[in-house]
């Protein structure tokens, strides 16, 4: 029996080797993950017909609504408020560098002109492609533009919902069938990489509902989701477009950059975590309240001073911050976390250059803060008061520091390095109640 199993994981081994081997990413992917690290802050837009409902993205199968009555929703989504120059706009005075909207959502509803499928947004009494103008906005503004795709179904019978874990409630008796599923989400992913201009990035999520929960890592997937044909599709329409699949676990072959769900890389207070982290550019995302879709009754706001301590953590920890909004069903974004993002980007404005552009893998992440690397210029971000009010020991910095100064105000800061470690003495700051950045110049 051991031999057995012994020679199977040999088998297992020599295959993700082979499979591992197959994907060599292009000149163009690989400048392209450069350059999504270097961007560092993004906007997630998650919406659909769902928002009518003001009960957030998951309402569909939180409340066991049926298929039947659902469809309904689309001769009441119509969101004449919906100003993508306006959207793209707040996305760049906060800051941020790229936008990954819903293309299409666990409810199955298509926010763009699909030709595979009645349930979209052209089909609604707004009739407009929002797909297509958010990506040319993009395009227009130099925003770089992502789509979010789910590959789960709510709605849908060809997708294996006995199998799956959610959407148990919507009604459907019809058989699946997995192969014409595949055949759709394929010309689905053609349509959005051939008629929307440069895609940079799509962003799958749902593979964790063929699995019995996010915990157990080594669970196999109830069905086949064909990635290798997937992402070859993908990269052979656009190859320098990044893919990333939020399925909670180490990345596979095929994929460009590592995905975290409301928690920085090697955390796990979501409990969506766990996975180890790979050498690919990692990303982390969050909400703005506790919703990712419009939720009326949701008043969770997080602080401006927690975004932002968020957006520098995740630099600190080497990952992008994707941090979502959830337009109300008009279209608009609600002036709770549009007045935020303003005071994000106002803080980016002053800041951003010690984000932007920077590595975090430096050091490890302390109880006062991180630290961001960028070239030869090191940035101490304080954010909480250390143990010891006067000084800041990094027992782990082994560059050798030519200078120390307040990176506001550019004010000297006394340093001492010794084999045990560096030194940096904060008698005479003044601790920013937000974030205390001291500029350490490397030799």
């Amino acid at each position: 029996m051991k031999r057995i199993i012994t020679f199977l994981v040999i088998c297992f081994l020599t295959f993700s080797l082979v499979q591992a081997q197959l994907y060599k990413p292009s000149a163009e992917n690989l400048a392209a993950r450069k350059e999504f690290q270097d961007n560092k802050f993004g906007m997630f837009i998650h919406w659909s017909v769902s928002s009518v409902l003001g009960q957030e993205m998951w309402v569909m199968n939180n409340r066991n609504i049926g298929v039947k009555e659902y469809s309904r929703l689309i001769n009441f989504f119509n969101p004449q408020m919906f100003d993508a120059k306006k959207m793209v706009s707040t996305a760049k005075a906060a800051g941020m560098k790229y936008i990954t909207f819903t293309a299409r959502h666990h409810d199955g509803f298509s926010n763009w002109d699909t030709k595979q499928s009645d349930w979209k947004i052209t089909n609604t009494p707004y009739g407009k492609d929002v797909l297509k103008q958010l990506a040319d906005e993009c395009h227009a503004q130099g925003l770089k533009f992502f789509c979010y795709y789910s590959l789960l179904d709510w709605y849908r019978s060809d997708y294996q919902y006995e199998t799956g874990k959610t959407g148990k409630g919507t009604g459907r008796t019809q058989k699946s069938d997995w192969e014409s599923y595949i055949r759709f989400m394929k010309a689905q992913l053609t349509e959005l990489l051939t008629n929307y201009g440069k895609i940079d990035g799509i962003w799958f999520d749902g593979h964790w509902d063929q699995l019995d929960n996010d915990h157990d890592k080594t669970l196999q997937s109830k069905t086949n989701w064909q990635y290798d044909d997937i992402y070859k599709l993908i990269h052979t329409l656009q190859p320098a477009c990044l893919i990333s699949n939020n399925h909670h676990l180490t990345p596979i072959p095929g994929e460009d950059f590592q995905a975290f769900e409301k928690d920085l890389p090697g955390k796990n207070s979501s409990g969506f975590g766990g996975a180890a982290i790979s050498e690919l550019p990692l990303e982390t995302c969050e909400t703005m309240n506790g919703s990712w879709g419009f939720n009326i009754t949701d008043k969770k706001y997080k602080s401006v001073k927690s975004l932002i301590h968020y957006l520098v953590k995740a630099a600190g920890y080497n990952a992008n911050f994707l941090l979502n909004v959830g337009p109300m069903p008009d279209g608009t974004i609600q002036p709770e976390f549009t007045d935020t993002l303003m005071e994000i980007g106002t803080w980016m404005s002053r800041n951003g250059e010690t984000i932007y552009g920077s590595r975090g893998d430096m050091i490890s992440p302390k109880d006062w803060g991180v630290l961001t690397l960028k070239n030869k210029t090191a940035y101490m971000h304080i954010l909480e008061k250390p143990a010891s009010n006067a000084i800041i020991f990094i027992p782990d910095l082994k560059q050798i520091i030519h200078k120390a100064l307040l990176f506001t105000g550019k004010k000297e800061v006394k340093f001492k390095q010794q084999p045990e470690g560096t030194f940096i003495y904060l008698e005479g700051i003044d601790i920013d109640e937000i974030d205390t950045i001291i500029q350490l110049d490397l030799k």
